[in-house]
Protein backbone atom coordinates (compact mmCIF):
# COMPACT_ATOMS: atom_id res chain seq x y z
CA UNK A 1 0.00 0.00 0.00
CA UNK A 2 1.16 3.25 -1.06
CA UNK A 3 1.64 6.03 2.02
CA UNK A 4 2.27 9.14 -0.05
CA UNK A 5 0.17 12.56 0.68
CA UNK A 6 -1.64 13.89 3.60
CA UNK A 7 -3.37 11.82 5.87
CA UNK A 8 -6.11 13.01 8.60
CA UNK A 9 -6.21 11.53 11.94
CA UNK A 10 -9.80 11.93 12.40
CA UNK A 11 -11.40 12.65 15.99
CA UNK A 12 -14.40 10.65 17.39
CA UNK A 13 -17.16 12.80 17.77
CA UNK A 14 -19.75 12.47 20.79
CA UNK A 15 -23.42 13.43 21.34
CA UNK A 16 -23.83 16.13 24.75
CA UNK A 17 -24.45 12.73 27.00
CA UNK A 18 -21.28 11.11 26.11
CA UNK A 19 -22.50 8.62 23.50
CA UNK A 20 -21.06 8.06 20.39
CA UNK A 21 -22.21 10.55 17.55
CA UNK A 22 -21.83 8.19 14.33
CA UNK A 23 -24.19 10.48 12.53
CA UNK A 24 -21.51 13.05 12.83
CA UNK A 25 -18.68 10.55 12.34
CA UNK A 26 -20.18 9.99 8.57
CA UNK A 27 -20.47 14.19 8.00
CA UNK A 28 -16.72 14.27 8.71
CA UNK A 29 -15.56 11.51 6.54
CA UNK A 30 -18.39 12.68 3.64
CA UNK A 31 -16.19 16.39 4.08
CA UNK A 32 -12.94 15.02 4.39
CA UNK A 33 -13.40 12.75 1.38
CA UNK A 34 -14.18 15.79 -0.93
CA UNK A 35 -10.38 17.18 -0.08
CA UNK A 36 -7.84 16.06 -1.91
CA UNK A 37 -6.33 14.15 0.97
CA UNK A 38 -4.94 10.83 0.51
CA UNK A 39 -6.80 9.00 3.33
CA UNK A 40 -7.72 8.80 6.81
CA UNK A 41 -6.96 7.43 10.07
CA UNK A 42 -9.84 5.82 12.23
CA UNK A 43 -9.40 5.56 15.73
CA UNK A 44 -5.88 7.00 16.05
CA UNK A 45 -4.21 8.50 18.75
CA UNK A 46 -6.44 11.91 18.53
CA UNK A 47 -9.52 9.59 17.93
CA UNK A 48 -9.33 8.69 21.50
CA UNK A 49 -9.57 4.71 21.18
CA UNK A 50 -8.81 3.95 24.48
CA UNK A 51 -12.16 5.49 25.98
CA UNK A 52 -14.48 3.40 23.57
CA UNK A 53 -16.02 0.00 24.17
CA UNK A 54 -15.66 -2.74 21.98
CA UNK A 55 -18.98 -2.18 20.32
CA UNK A 56 -18.14 1.41 19.99
CA UNK A 57 -14.95 0.63 18.09
CA UNK A 58 -16.41 -1.71 15.39
CA UNK A 59 -19.63 1.20 15.09
CA UNK A 60 -16.87 3.94 14.13
CA UNK A 61 -15.36 1.37 12.01
CA UNK A 62 -17.34 0.47 10.13
CA UNK A 63 -19.11 3.63 9.81
CA UNK A 64 -15.95 5.42 8.60
CA UNK A 65 -15.08 2.92 5.91
CA UNK A 66 -18.72 2.68 4.32
CA UNK A 67 -19.13 6.88 3.86
CA UNK A 68 -15.65 6.98 2.70
CA UNK A 69 -15.04 7.56 -1.13
CA UNK A 70 -13.26 4.23 -2.70
CA UNK A 71 -9.97 6.39 -3.77
CA UNK A 72 -9.15 7.46 -0.10
CA UNK A 73 -6.51 5.10 1.90
CA UNK A 74 -8.34 4.35 5.03
CA UNK A 75 -6.11 3.27 8.00
CA UNK A 76 -7.20 1.76 11.32
CA UNK A 77 -5.63 2.46 14.50
CA UNK A 78 -4.97 -0.57 16.48
CA UNK A 79 -4.27 0.48 20.50
CA UNK A 80 -4.75 -2.45 22.56
CA UNK A 81 -2.72 -3.58 25.53
CA UNK A 82 -2.70 -7.35 24.20
CA UNK A 83 -1.76 -9.31 21.61
CA UNK A 84 -4.35 -11.28 21.62
CA UNK A 85 -6.87 -8.15 21.64
CA UNK A 86 -5.02 -6.28 19.04
CA UNK A 87 -4.83 -8.69 16.52
CA UNK A 88 -8.73 -9.36 17.07
CA UNK A 89 -9.19 -5.68 16.03
CA UNK A 90 -7.01 -6.13 13.36
CA UNK A 91 -9.57 -9.02 11.93
CA UNK A 92 -12.22 -6.99 12.17
CA UNK A 93 -10.32 -4.19 10.23
CA UNK A 94 -9.76 -6.79 7.58
CA UNK A 95 -12.95 -8.01 7.28
CA UNK A 96 -14.35 -4.43 6.94
CA UNK A 97 -12.32 -3.56 3.75
CA UNK A 98 -9.48 -1.18 5.38
CA UNK A 99 -6.23 -0.93 3.56
CA UNK A 100 -3.85 -1.04 6.27
CA UNK A 101 -3.38 -0.95 10.03
CA UNK A 102 -1.41 1.46 12.39
CA UNK A 103 -0.66 -0.30 15.22
CA UNK A 104 0.99 1.52 18.61
CA UNK A 105 2.90 -0.10 21.06
CA UNK A 106 1.06 -1.12 24.48
CA UNK A 107 1.45 1.69 27.37
CA UNK A 108 2.52 -0.55 29.58
CA UNK A 109 6.31 -0.65 27.62
CA UNK A 110 5.73 3.53 27.36
CA UNK A 111 9.32 3.50 29.22
CA UNK A 112 11.32 2.65 26.11
CA UNK A 113 13.48 0.41 27.71
CA UNK A 114 11.66 -2.65 27.12
CA UNK A 115 12.75 -3.60 23.35
CA UNK A 116 12.44 -7.19 23.28
CA UNK A 117 8.56 -6.52 24.25
CA UNK A 118 8.00 -3.95 22.05
CA UNK A 119 9.37 -6.20 19.30
CA UNK A 120 7.61 -9.52 20.12
CA UNK A 121 4.51 -7.38 20.26
CA UNK A 122 4.77 -5.94 16.98
CA UNK A 123 6.59 -8.69 15.05
CA UNK A 124 3.82 -11.28 16.36
CA UNK A 125 0.81 -8.79 15.50
CA UNK A 126 2.38 -8.28 11.71
CA UNK A 127 2.62 -12.36 12.17
CA UNK A 128 -0.77 -12.31 12.16
CA UNK A 129 -2.07 -9.49 9.96
CA UNK A 130 -4.01 -9.29 6.97
CA UNK A 131 -3.53 -6.28 6.71
CA UNK A 132 -0.46 -4.11 5.86
CA UNK A 133 1.13 -2.93 9.21
CA UNK A 134 2.22 0.81 9.94
CA UNK A 135 3.98 1.03 13.31
CA UNK A 136 3.39 4.33 15.67
CA UNK A 137 5.62 5.82 17.40
CA UNK A 138 4.70 8.57 19.25
CA UNK A 139 5.38 10.73 23.14
CA UNK A 140 3.22 7.51 24.73
CA UNK A 141 5.39 5.64 23.73
CA UNK A 142 8.19 6.11 21.68
CA UNK A 143 9.84 3.88 18.87
CA UNK A 144 13.77 4.04 18.71
CA UNK A 145 16.13 3.95 15.59
CA UNK A 146 16.56 0.71 15.84
CA UNK A 147 13.81 -0.80 16.88
CA UNK A 148 12.22 0.40 13.92
CA UNK A 149 14.87 -1.07 11.53
CA UNK A 150 14.62 -3.81 12.58
CA UNK A 151 10.87 -4.44 12.05
CA UNK A 152 11.15 -2.38 8.95
CA UNK A 153 12.46 -5.91 7.46
CA UNK A 154 8.97 -7.79 8.32
CA UNK A 155 6.86 -8.70 4.86
CA UNK A 156 4.00 -6.43 6.64
CA UNK A 157 5.43 -4.07 7.97
CA UNK A 158 5.14 -1.07 5.40
CA UNK A 159 5.58 2.25 7.39
CA UNK A 160 5.74 4.28 10.37
CA UNK A 161 4.12 7.25 11.89
CA UNK A 162 6.51 9.05 13.71
CA UNK A 163 5.48 11.40 16.14
CA UNK A 164 7.50 14.22 16.75
CA UNK A 165 8.99 14.09 13.72
CA UNK A 166 12.11 15.75 12.42
CA UNK A 167 14.98 15.89 9.54
CA UNK A 168 17.07 14.23 12.04
CA UNK A 169 15.49 11.60 13.12
CA UNK A 170 13.72 10.64 9.40
CA UNK A 171 17.37 11.00 7.89
CA UNK A 172 18.32 8.03 10.60
CA UNK A 173 15.59 6.18 9.69
CA UNK A 174 15.78 6.48 6.05
CA UNK A 175 19.59 5.23 6.37
CA UNK A 176 18.73 2.64 8.90
CA UNK A 177 16.08 1.17 6.32
CA UNK A 178 17.65 1.94 3.46
CA UNK A 179 18.06 -2.09 2.30
CA UNK A 180 13.98 -2.46 1.86
CA UNK A 181 12.96 -2.21 -1.10
CA UNK A 182 8.89 -3.99 -1.99
CA UNK A 183 6.85 -3.89 -5.26
CA UNK A 184 3.44 -2.15 -4.73
CA UNK A 185 0.28 -1.81 -7.12
CA UNK A 186 -0.19 2.05 -7.71
CA UNK A 187 -2.13 3.66 -10.96
CA UNK A 188 -1.06 4.84 -13.96
CA UNK A 189 -0.37 8.15 -12.22
CA UNK A 190 1.25 6.12 -9.56
CA UNK A 191 -1.56 7.52 -6.95
CA UNK A 192 -2.34 4.58 -4.25
CA UNK A 193 -4.92 1.53 -5.16
CA UNK A 194 -7.23 0.94 -2.23
CA UNK A 195 -8.77 -2.48 -2.28
CA UNK A 196 -12.57 -0.84 -1.97
CA UNK A 197 -11.23 0.49 -6.41
CA UNK A 198 -10.41 -2.91 -6.70
CA UNK A 199 -13.60 -4.35 -5.19
CA UNK A 200 -15.72 -2.03 -7.72
CA UNK A 201 -14.10 -2.65 -10.21
CA UNK A 202 -14.42 -6.77 -9.72
CA UNK A 203 -17.88 -6.34 -9.06
CA UNK A 204 -18.83 -3.92 -12.37
CA UNK A 205 -20.55 -1.06 -9.81
CA UNK A 206 -23.35 0.68 -11.52
CA UNK A 207 -24.72 -2.08 -14.07
CA UNK A 208 -26.38 -1.24 -17.30
CA UNK A 209 -29.67 -0.44 -18.37
CA UNK A 210 -32.50 -2.24 -16.70
CA UNK A 211 -35.73 -2.45 -18.73
CA UNK A 212 -38.50 -0.22 -16.64
CA UNK A 213 -41.57 -2.65 -18.04
CA UNK A 214 -40.29 -5.48 -16.04
CA UNK A 215 -40.09 -3.44 -12.53
CA UNK A 216 -43.81 -1.73 -13.79
CA UNK A 217 -44.85 -3.00 -16.48
CA UNK A 218 -44.02 0.34 -18.62
CA UNK A 219 -42.12 0.17 -21.84
CA UNK A 220 -39.59 3.26 -20.88
CA UNK A 221 -35.66 2.38 -20.02
CA UNK A 222 -34.49 3.26 -16.73
CA UNK A 223 -30.82 4.23 -17.07
CA UNK A 224 -28.55 3.58 -14.12
CA UNK A 225 -24.46 4.27 -14.05
CA UNK A 226 -22.52 2.72 -16.25
CA UNK A 227 -19.86 0.22 -15.09
CA UNK A 228 -16.86 1.16 -13.49
CA UNK A 229 -14.26 1.43 -16.09
CA UNK A 230 -10.99 -0.78 -15.68
CA UNK A 231 -8.58 0.22 -13.11
CA UNK A 232 -5.55 0.24 -15.05
CA UNK A 233 -2.55 -0.65 -12.59
CA UNK A 234 1.33 -0.33 -12.68
CA UNK A 235 3.64 -1.62 -10.64
CA UNK A 236 6.01 0.52 -8.39
CA UNK A 237 9.49 0.40 -5.99
CA UNK A 238 9.30 1.47 -3.05
CA UNK A 239 11.22 1.85 0.81
CA UNK A 240 10.21 1.85 3.87
CA UNK A 241 7.58 4.42 4.27
CA UNK A 242 7.51 7.32 7.02
CA UNK A 243 4.71 9.73 8.08
CA UNK A 244 5.44 12.82 9.44
CA UNK A 245 3.11 13.26 12.71
CA UNK A 246 3.68 16.77 13.77
CA UNK A 247 2.88 20.19 11.93
CA UNK A 248 5.46 22.23 13.17
CA UNK A 249 8.32 19.27 11.95
CA UNK A 250 6.31 18.36 8.68
CA UNK A 251 8.00 20.49 6.23
CA UNK A 252 11.36 19.35 7.45
CA UNK A 253 10.59 15.96 7.49
CA UNK A 254 9.40 15.67 4.13
CA UNK A 255 12.55 17.52 2.56
CA UNK A 256 14.54 14.65 4.40
CA UNK A 257 12.83 11.80 3.25
CA UNK A 258 9.02 11.30 4.70
CA UNK A 259 6.56 9.67 1.99
CA UNK A 260 3.48 12.21 3.78
CA UNK A 261 2.75 13.13 6.55
CA UNK A 262 -0.22 12.41 9.37
CA UNK A 263 -0.32 15.68 11.58
CA UNK A 264 -3.27 15.91 14.34
CA UNK A 265 -4.13 19.75 13.03
CA UNK A 266 -4.99 18.21 9.41
CA UNK A 267 -8.38 17.21 11.09
CA UNK A 268 -9.19 20.98 11.58
CA UNK A 269 -7.24 22.65 8.69
CA UNK A 270 -7.15 19.70 5.62
CA UNK A 271 -6.55 22.68 3.06
CA UNK A 272 -4.05 24.87 4.66
CA UNK A 273 -2.25 21.57 6.01
CA UNK A 274 -2.25 19.88 2.30
CA UNK A 275 -0.93 23.16 0.82
CA UNK A 276 2.20 22.52 2.53
CA UNK A 277 2.61 19.03 0.93
CA UNK A 278 1.56 20.38 -2.10
CA UNK A 279 3.87 22.52 -2.42
CA UNK A 280 6.74 20.39 -1.01
CA UNK A 281 5.30 18.20 -3.71
CA UNK A 282 5.40 20.48 -6.73
CA UNK A 283 9.37 21.08 -5.82
CA UNK A 284 8.29 24.78 -4.87
CA UNK A 285 10.49 25.08 -1.52
CA UNK A 286 9.74 28.86 -0.78
CA UNK A 287 6.04 28.17 -1.29
CA UNK A 288 6.26 25.30 1.00
CA UNK A 289 7.93 27.56 3.38
CA UNK A 290 5.57 30.04 3.57
CA UNK A 291 2.39 27.25 3.68
CA UNK A 292 4.16 25.81 6.61
CA UNK A 293 4.84 29.05 8.43
CA UNK A 294 0.98 29.87 7.83
CA UNK A 295 0.27 27.07 10.30
CA UNK A 296 2.43 26.73 12.61
CA UNK A 297 1.77 29.12 15.54
CA UNK A 298 -2.04 27.94 15.34
CA UNK A 299 -0.60 24.12 14.96
CA UNK A 300 2.17 24.50 17.94
CA UNK A 301 -0.77 26.50 20.53
CA UNK A 302 -3.75 23.80 19.22
CA UNK A 303 -2.18 20.12 18.32
CA UNK A 304 1.00 20.40 20.59
CA UNK A 305 -0.45 22.50 23.81
CA UNK A 306 -4.21 22.13 23.88
CA UNK A 307 -4.03 18.82 21.87
CA UNK A 308 -7.30 16.81 21.39
CA UNK A 309 -9.63 19.45 23.03
CA UNK A 310 -8.00 22.19 20.98
CA UNK A 311 -8.31 20.47 17.74
CA UNK A 312 -11.89 19.30 18.22
CA UNK A 313 -12.93 22.72 18.71
CA UNK A 314 -11.03 23.98 15.92
CA UNK A 315 -12.68 21.39 13.89
CA UNK A 316 -15.67 23.05 14.86
CA UNK A 317 -14.55 26.41 13.55
CA UNK A 318 -14.41 24.94 10.36
CA UNK A 319 -17.04 23.24 9.13
CA UNK A 320 -16.33 19.52 10.80
CA UNK A 321 -18.01 18.57 13.93
CA UNK A 322 -15.75 18.31 16.33
CA UNK A 323 -17.60 18.69 19.81
CA UNK A 324 -16.69 17.75 23.47
CA UNK A 325 -14.20 15.25 24.48
CA UNK A 326 -15.49 12.18 26.31
CA UNK A 327 -14.77 12.19 30.38
CA UNK A 328 -11.94 12.65 31.93
CA UNK A 329 -11.02 15.15 28.81
CA UNK A 330 -12.42 18.40 29.45
CA UNK A 331 -13.52 20.74 26.65
CA UNK A 332 -11.52 23.97 26.40
CA UNK A 333 -11.69 26.90 28.31
CA UNK A 334 -13.68 30.60 27.26
CA UNK A 335 -10.43 32.22 27.17
CA UNK A 336 -8.98 29.24 25.24
CA UNK A 337 -11.82 29.46 22.82
CA UNK A 338 -11.10 32.86 21.93
CA UNK A 339 -7.34 32.03 21.82
CA UNK A 340 -8.45 29.29 18.54
CA UNK A 341 -10.75 31.55 16.97
CA UNK A 342 -7.95 34.28 16.78
CA UNK A 343 -5.37 31.58 15.81
CA UNK A 344 -7.92 30.33 12.90
CA UNK A 345 -9.02 33.16 11.25
CA UNK A 346 -6.51 32.97 8.38
CA UNK A 347 -6.79 29.56 8.52
CA UNK A 348 -10.75 29.13 7.78
CA UNK A 349 -11.56 26.63 4.92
Amino acid sequence: MLLEGLYLSLITPFYLDGSLNLRKLEHNVHRYSKTPVAGMIVLGEHGEPSLLSEAETEQALRAAIETAEPEKVMLAGIARGSVVESVRLVELAADLGYDAVVVSGPRMLANGNQMAELRTYFQTVADQSRLPVVVASSAACPLSVELIAELAQHRGVIGLLDTPSDAVRVLALKAATAQVQREITVTQVFAAVTGRMLKLRDEGAGGTFVSAESLSGGGAALAVAPPMPAIKTRTKKIGFQILAGSTSGMLDALVAGATGAAPAFAACAPQATYEVVAAWKDGDERLAKEKQARVNKAADRIEVELGIPGIRFACDLNGYFGGRPRLPLLPPTGAEREEMEALMQGIRN
